[in-house]
């Protein structure tokens, strides 16, 4: 299995900017092939120190392995989502992939 975590700073400035990127996820990522498990949200508040919430939006996808979210990576509804959706709503991304 292959995990892809992706953490979202959405643009402070536009108050719309976690709803939009919730929407452009659903409605560009999560029918592309090959996703066996496809879950995004916005941060859930927590009274733990240890949990970060400095972000607004998190993304988990999980595939069967590293070659299939490869291709999930160059898959047109990608690139489309990085730039309908991503690009406009958000000032910082971390991604955590694992294995």
């Amino acid at each position: 299995m292959f995990s892809h975590v992706v953490i979202f700073w959405t643009d402070p400035k536009k108050p719309s900017a976690a709803d939009e990127l919730l929407a452009g996820a659903k409605k560009y990522l999560a029918g592309i092939p090959g996703i066996l498990h496809f879950h995004i949200g916005k941060m859930a508040a927590s009274h733990r120190s240890v949990v970060d919430q400095s972000y607004q939006v998190a993304l988990n996808i999980t595939f069967k392995d590293k070659q299939t979210q490869d291709a999930y990576q160059e898959h047109p509804l990608h690139l489309e989502f990085v730039e309908k959706a991503f690009k406009p709503n958000c000032v910082k991304v971390v991604v955590y992939d694992f294995e």
